[in-house]
């Protein structure tokens, strides 16, 4: 498999660490070029797949094997606008309405994630909803489970070993004080299947949710389809699909950081946790 890309220069490299007051899903994820570049693979563009190893080449150096949310880091994402070329986005929604700045400041930590069941009726994800819609390809991502008190990070990832097709949205927006055009995305959430609901079990939420898996023909689908299709295909992924494996701490004074370590799985001897 090739190194990591997972950002461009603008990532921050430090592993978010600080206190969050809450953790919906998919903050943590990991991503290689393969991964990224799968799709374009698929439609057979092999000129516009090596233009991009090359275009990419200096971030392939650098391994990247965890990164939250809460870094905006850029990132490579489909859109029905190209469907075959990914193109730069940052994690975080800003909706094209933000008036400046301080607005996109204020709202970017709060549009990471999507609540699929109604991202066609909230202000900030409708518009991308109905014309928006992007597919984010990665290796697999992280959640904590709770159990007597503590918390717990499991590393997830597909049974195949093969990239997790997220469903997401995307919009356009342009700041108005510097002249600059971002893209910026969300990944959208479902319910979660038997797994997640076992792993995500944070006693504060009302229920487990999971990212948005699309199967290669749902992930066609979500881009080019209407939103009455879209709305039909945010289920939980099948059972069966992904497995899951305790990893190192993530977050505190001894999280792993970047590092191989980050996904490797790691036992901790009180849990009791099955499958």
């Amino acid at each position: 498999m090739s190194s990591w890309l997972f950002c461009l220069s603008l990532l921050s490299r430090r592993t978010f660490t600080g206190n969050i007051r809450f953790l919906i899903m998919c903050y943590d994820i990991k991503t290689k070029v393969e991964a990224a570049l799968k799709r374009a693979r698929h439609y057979g563009n092999q000129e516009a797949v090596q233009m991009l190893i090359e275009q990419f080449r200096p971030f392939l150096e650098e391994e990247l094997f965890h990164v939250s949310g809460f870094q905006h880091p850029k990132l490579l994402i489909y859109t029905s606008e190209n469907y075959k070329l990914p193109v730069v986005a940052s994690w975080g929604l800003i909706p094209y309405w933000v008036k400046n700045e301080q607005q996109q400041l204020d709202i970017w930590n709060k549009t990471i994630n999507a609540r699929g069941e109604s991202i066609f009726e909230k202000p900030s994800f409708r518009t991308s909803a109905k014309s928006k819609r992007c597919l984010v390809y990665i290796d697999g991502f992280f959640e904590h489970h709770h159990f007597a008190g503590k918390t717990y990070p499991f590393y997830i990832q597909r049974v195949d070993g093969e990239p997790i097709v997220l469903g997401g949205l995307w919009d356009e927006w342009t700041n108005k004080d510097t002249g600059e055009v971002v893209n910026s995305f969300t990944i959208v959430t479902t319910k979660a299947n038997n797994l997640m609901q076992k792993i995500h079990n944070n006693p504060k939420l009302k229920e487990a949710r999971m990212p948005l898996i699309l199967s290669e023909e749902d992930a066609d689908r979500w881009l080019n389809e209407s939103a009455d299709v879209a709305k039909k295909i945010i289920v939980p992924a099948p059972e069966g699909l992904l497995k899951a494996h305790t990893v190192r701490r993530l977050r505190g004074k001894n999280a792993v950081g970047n590092s191989p370590e980050a996904v490797e799985e790691f036992i901790y001897p009180e849990l009791k946790f099955s499958a």
